[in-house]
């Protein structure tokens, strides 16, 4: 436990941003998850609604510098070029 104020101060916002950052990662992850099933069930429909939800979350995620930008830009990538076999 510190014991500089500013130091007990940093560690109650270290753990509330914590939270916040866990939110974020899960949404990402559970939006990928949800578009990849939907590829695998070969609804054309529901993957492209979902595959926009992706990419909003990714984008977010990444101005909020949880997720590096080549990372995002890879995972956007496959998911887009997943989806657009799909529809061919």
């Amino acid at each position: 436990m510190p014991n500089i104020k500013s130091s007990k101060k940093s560690v109650k916002t270290d753990a509330v941003q914590t939270v916040a950052n866990n939110e974020y990662t899960a949404k990402v992850k559970n939006s990928i998850k949800r578009c990849e099933k939907a590829i695998a069930a070969g609804d054309k429909e529901l993957a492209n609604k979902e595959l926009n939800t992706v990419i909003a979350n990714i984008d977010k995620a990444c101005s909020k510098g949880l997720v590096k930008k080549n990372t995002c830009a890879r995972q956007k990538s496959r998911l887009n070029k997943k989806v657009k076999e799909m529809n061919a």
